[in-house]
């Protein structure tokens, strides 16, 4: 069993953890991804009677943020980014991992404890040295935003969802026909020759009547853009900073609740005999009991581990498992782990996994900070809860005041805050405060801009909050043409003249189609551009051209090419004709293996994807 969990550590499970860590690391301090708040029990959908809460929406959201701004970079600007899309999305998540954890419990599959225990002793961003260490543990965990309850919760319920992908997915499969079909048109290559034949905007000529007509016809074009302009205030956390302070008695209970947390490491080793299908409970224990009489006579328990311990992760270390804290082990492990003293061997121990000898390799004490040494950070941790909740009931109060109000003077008054007035900004946004996008959203909502009321609260950040109403309103006018007649002009000389190209490039492709321009002759004083053995993923050929040429038809006959024109960004135009199609080789063993592999993957996905499709379709779901 523990080398079966040992071996699925090595695939999906891993990756499972190894995944959510990397993508969680970056944010440090969040809360737990599901965790309920307390402030807010609201539900925003129910999948077949299982409530998704506003919390739980709210800090997937938040979550969803910051990992696409860790991965767009820190000058990507958070404010571009659509919070409806943004929630939209994360509530589909959300319902698809409820209907995932249904589809899993429906179909039987589970995760027992002692195999999470394992999979989590055998994480290697859980382990100092290539021994688990529970310290490290806890800081990763902290780092997260979990307590050890939750984190186990969450991946647990991460391995129920890799098992059921693991089984859809993994089961995929593609015929031998199938493979050497996409082999044939992955190994394709295409002999090809080019010309281009350019655009000449300096032969357009353009009449001022013309550029006019276009401007008529074209008025909704030319106008300035809808922009508002706000009024708005602003609710900083920082600002509670100085108005809290905390009492010496407040560190000290701090301070004693902080290092009690700490606890005594324990270095244990143990021989395992696995009690399983193979081998019943007496037998496991019959054995255990032999390997305790050879202890008795005097032989190194190191060398009876390596020679009989069913752990393939500890065996060959002699048992041992490195130091580690409580919660950690099972139960009746731990119970008996830590009434040994160092040296000393337990007697036989019944575990979920089966029946060990424990022996206890050392103890390392906590090292304990002073009060000193903690007293800054205290403080901090303190002032953060005071501030915390002075912020939210700042919040909620001007939530009120603003939803009451008429005008944002007397929430100002009341909060002791200051009515600033923003810039012009359109619909696109614009700078400072104009360039969140859930603030443009609100100035453009129907209730602020046409109805003249206060916005809702609107997070800027985690640490600012503004509501804001409407000052004023420049609707769109119409733009004098002088202002963009050069705009016209251009972009009407470059289409009249890639126009004209395109005329003589279906006028050439003709001539060379009939035989009356021959093929290897130059066309308009340009020779052709021959390119052979092309592939689908060639570099150094234009985009366009490139997947023009792959749509073409294969020529009749050697001296029967194929033609085509593909128009290019600045309007030029460029004749493309296909030479050849050349089929390649038979695939080998190992590239056959290659795309099975690979087609394999790609239905298996597909087939998943259908699983999760289905369960949406089955499901009862309910958004409100």
């Amino acid at each position: 069993m523990l080398q079966n969990i040992r071996d699925n550590s090595q695939g999906w499970i891993a990756k499972t953890i190894i995944g959510i860590i990397v993508a969680l690391m970056a944010f440090t301090g969040i809360e737990a991804i599901f965790q309920a708040s307390t402030n807010n029990k609201q539900d925003v959908a129910k999948v077949n009677g299982e409530e998704i809460t506003q919390s739980e929406l709210g800090q997937a959201v938040d979550m969803q943020r910051r990992q696409l701004m860790q991965q767009l970079g820190k000058d990507f600007d958070a404010s571009l980014l659509d919070e409806k899309l943004l929630r939209d999305a994360a509530l589909k998540s959300l319902i698809d991992r409820k209907l995932l954890l249904q589809g899993a419990a429906d179909s039987k599959f589970a995760f027992s404890e002692a195999a999470l225990d394992q999979v989590i002793l055998q994480t290697p961003e859980f382990q100092v040295d290539g021994q688990f260490s529970a310290e490290r543990f806890d800081q990763v965990i902290r780092q997260l935003g979990y307590t050890r309850m939750q984190f186990r919760q969450m991946l647990s319920q991460e391995m129920l969802i890799g098992q059921v992908r693991a089984g859809i997915a993994g089961s995929g499969f593609v015929t031998d026909a199938e493979v050497l079909a996409f082999a044939r048109l992955e190994k394709q290559t295409r002999d090809f020759a080019t010309v281009s034949v350019k655009a000449n905007p300096a032969a357009v000529k353009l009449t001022d009547d013309e550029v006019k007509a276009y401007y008529d016809q074209h008025a909704k074009e030319f106008m300035t853009p809808d922009q508002v302009v706000i009024d708005y205030l602003e609710l900083k956390k920082a600002s509670f900073f100085d108005q809290v302070t905390v009492k010496d008695d407040e560190l000290q209970a701090l301070y004693q609740k902080e290092t009690a947390n700490l606890a005594e490491q324990r270095r244990a080793a143990h021989i395992l005999i696995e009690v399983n299908d193979k081998t019943t409970d007496a037998q496991a224990k019959a054995k255990i009991e032999e390997i305790q009489a050879r202890l008795a006579k005097g032989e190194k328990f190191e060398a009876l581990a390596k020679e009989f311990s069913q752990d393939p992760g500890s065996a060959n270390n002699g048992g041992d498992l490195g130091f580690a804290g409580p919660g950690v082990y099972d139960p009746a492990f731990e119970t008996a782990l830590y009434a040994l003293n160092k040296d000393q061997v337990s007697a036989p121990v019944r575990s979920s996994f089966g029946w060990h000898l424990i022996k206890l390799l050392g103890v390392e004490a906590p090292e304990v900070p002073t009060f000193a040494s903690l007293k800054d950070k205290l403080t901090r941790e303190l002032k953060t809860q005071q501030v915390e909740q002075r912020y939210v009931d700042a919040t909620k109060q001007l939530e009120d005041a603003a939803f009451e109000a008429s005008d944002l003077a007397q929430p100002a008054s009341d909060l002791k805050l200051t009515v600033h007035t923003s810039a012009p900004f359109g619909r696109e946004g614009g700078e400072g405060i104009a360039a969140n996008r859930a603030v443009v959203t609100a100035a453009f909502s129907p209730e602020v801009l046409n109805e003249g009321a206060n916005s809702t609260a609107i997070e800027l950040d985690p640490e600012t909050i503004v509501v804001l109403r409407a000052k004023e309103h420049l609707k769109p006018t119409q733009l004098p043409l002088e202002s963009v007649a050069t705009a016209i002009r251009a972009q009407l000389t470059k289409e009249r003249a890639s126009a004209t190209a395109k005329t003589h490039a279906d006028e050439l492709i003709a001539s060379l189609r009939d035989g009356k321009t021959p093929l290897n002759q130059p066309v308009d004083g340009q020779a052709w551009k021959v390119t052979e053995a092309v592939t689908r993923s060639q570099e150094g050929i234009e985009p366009t051209v490139l997947q023009a040429l792959f749509r073409m038809p294969k020529p009749a006959a050697k001296d029967k090419p194929t033609f085509t024109s593909v128009t290019l960004p600045d309007g030029s135009l460029m004749i493309v004709r296909l030479n050849a199609v050349n089929e390649a080789a038979a695939p080998t063993d190992d590239e056959k293996a290659q795309y099975r592999r690979f087609l394999a993957s790609r239905v298996g996905q597909q087939d998943f994807a259908a699983y999760r499709k289905q369960l949406e379709t089955k499901a009862e779901i309910k958004k409100f």
